[in-house]
């Protein structure tokens, strides 16, 4: 792909996107495979036996199995082979994230290792402290964490009161403040500490050593979920923090919490694809088993319904993540060939998706919340039982959309990324959006024309993208400086792009999987049937909650004709062809119940 053809964050609004243009699931080379093999035998050899050990808390037994996966690499797969990583790029990494993401507390465990903790170092660090500390995080030697949260600054981690004061001789900030929240902190023997320095307005980060005379830490806190994982109120005493551990510059660690968060959230978006694949297979193996008026629970519609929707879900959320992923990866490599260091190409290539990154956070976790909320449900009295692994799964889920922002903040931060690259013209929404407007006059009432499947999703699409910037367009208008303050306008907004997005993603995989069987005389076909069932349904759902969540901001600004017309304009861009919903959730459901596992 040439440069000047790849795509930037929140473009996907404005622009077509070529289906061989997006890398999809069943892309995976050999050896990334592997390395989703070695994970995968990990959990089996280590963490699924030892769940209940994990979450009973078993002293040591975290930092042991952590340092058990950097002996195997696991903790060092995107680290540069410089630093004893495997230097692999970013959509390996995400699918080796995936690939751990079924492990519970474990997965949290690791991530914040693998993640905020070692990354900042990675990326921000001054080549002393990349050698001095990154080896021996990605071989396990030693375990990391990132304190940002305070009991008074949470979403707004600017707000922080943790202090820095340089030392009368210049060797030193002298730290003092408390941290709350911290995973891994426990633990942890290297933290990244985010503190303003004397009276600046912005935070610094700083590395910190847990053996450092002034840092005592709370007892574990007790939790709804992910009950095994570290998490610990950390206070600084007048702790004395060599110069030299300052982490980037001064003044530049709120850049760096919003930078690493950016990374976070997208990883998140993989991890939970783990977990639900996972309890997927759980949930059907149950409904295989369990008998009910004398037949297996799989025989019935209602369960079928369920075990459809936990793999539409799934699906459409996989699709969406590595669709973004290949983005990134993509621009970090054009970052790289112009030159740029390769902390600052990763840094920029995730920040320039930041709104792809956001939206995957929420639309995961909220699927997988969904997923394992059913999978009790199919379980039924046993699933509300702790001898279950279902019951630890509905519970960890729970953290998913408070982690790495809450969902509340992300959906926020979709709508304002895009205007504010819009206003910078980055991306032209505004000028798209007046086009809309202007052709309200000229709609008609919906026919349903005779065109190919994939013209028909396509147009689909791109209607959905019309309805989204009439909306943002107009309440533009209508608000001006104020639309900042219509944060319910904003996730009624956000709701309507989130599942377009899925619902583009899973178009381009079906179309791309299409393409990759053309010439394949053996190919699947059933594959790609259940694929377009999968596309269709979701394409199906996806036109109501984006009419809903269009509306109800359209009746929230609009009066009179204005609201008519632009509720009729809505109307016409959401409406779809009729689908069997029904028949298509049973095609999904059978070949899920045939296999007794996810394979889709």
């Amino acid at each position: 792909m040439e440069n000047n053809q790849l795509p930037k964050g929140g473009e996907f609004l404005l622009q077509k996107t070529k289906a061989e243009n997006i890398f999809i699931p069943e892309e995976f080379d050999e050896e990334q495979q592997m390395i989703v093999q070695t994970c995968e035998d990990f959990l089996e050899a280590e963490i699924y036996p030892n769940m209940e050990r994990i979450d009973e808390k078993e002293p040591g037994l975290m930092e042991d199995l952590l340092k058990k996966a950097g002996e195997l690499g696991l903790l060092g797969i995107s680290v540069p082979e410089e630093y004893d990583g495997f230097d692999q790029g970013f959509i390996t990494s995400m699918k080796s994230n995936e690939a751990m993401g079924s492990a519970a507390s474990y997965s949290v465990a690791m991530m914040a290792h693998t993640g905020i903790g070692t990354l900042p170092i990675l990326y921000y660090g001054n080549e002393e402290q990349k050698a001095k500390y990154i080896p021996k995080l990605a071989t396990g030697e030693l375990l990391a964490a990132y304190c940002l949260t305070e009991p008074g600054a949470g979403s707004d981690a600017n707000s922080g009161k943790t202090k820095a004061v340089l030392s009368e001789d210049g060797k030193h900030y002298i730290l003092n403040g408390q941290k709350m929240w911290i995973t891994n902190g426990g633990f942890a023997d290297i933290q990244t500490v985010f503190a303003k320095i004397e009276n600046d307005r912005v935070l610094s980060a700083f590395i910190v050593e847990k053996n450092w005379e002034g840092i005592t830490l709370n007892p574990e806190e007790k939790k709804m979920g992910i009950k095994g994982s570290s998490t610990v109120q950390i206070f600084y005493n007048d702790v004395k923090v060599p110069v030299e551990n300052l982490l980037g510059k001064r003044g530049e660690g709120f850049r760096i919490a919003l930078n690493i968060l950016h990374i976070g959230r997208i990883k998140l978006g993989a991890s939970v694809i783990g977990t639900a694949k996972r309890v997927i297979t759980q949930s059907v193996n149950y409904a295989n088993e369990r008998k009910q008026f004398t037949q297996l629970i799989s025989n019935f519609p209602i369960i079928k319904h369920k075990l459809a929707e936990q793999v539409i879900k799934t699906y459409t959320t996989e699709s969406a993540v590595y669709r973004a992923s290949k983005d990134i990866e993509d621009t970090i490599e054009q970052y790289l060939n112009e030159g740029m260091e390769k902390g600052e190409a990763n840094i920029k290539g995730a920040a320039q998706f930041a709104i792809e990154c956001a939206l995957l956070k929420v639309y995961g976790s909220e699927a997988l919340d969904y997923i394992v909320d059913e999978a009790v449900q199919i379980y039924g009295g046993m699933g509300f039982s702790s001898e279950t692994p279902i019951e630890r799964s509905y519970r960890d889920s729970r953290i998913n959309r408070i982690f790495e922002g809450t969902n509340e903040i992300n959906r926020l931060l979709v709508v304002d990324t895009a205007l504010k690259r819009s206003m910078k013209g980055e991306i032209d929404l505004f000028a798209r959006a007046k086009q809309v407007v202007d052709e309200l006059n000229k709609i008609s009432d919906h026919e349903f024309e005779l065109k190919s499947y994939y013209e028909t999703k396509h147009e689909n699409i791109d209607n959905f993208k019309k309805a989204i910037l009439l909306v943002l367009g107009n309440g533009q208008e209508k608000f001006k400086r104020k639309f900042m303050f219509e944060q319910e306008i904003w996730m009624n907004i956000a709701d309507m792009i989130i599942p377009l997005y899925a619902a583009e993603s899973t178009l381009l995989r079906v179309e791309k999987l299409e393409m990759l069987h053309e010439d394949d005389e053996n190919a699947d076909n059933e594959e790609l049937k259940l694929a377009k069932d999968i596309l269709n349904v979701y394409i199906y759902d996806a036109a109501d909650a984006i009419y809903k969540a269009g509306a109800d901001a359209v009746n929230s600004f609009c009066q009179g004709k204005e609201q008519q017309l632009m509720l009729k304009a809505l109307s016409n861009f959401t409406k779809v062809a009729p689908v069997n919903t029904k028949l298509a959730r049973r095609n999904i459901a059978d070949k899920l119940i045939e296999e007794n596992r996810y394979m889709f």
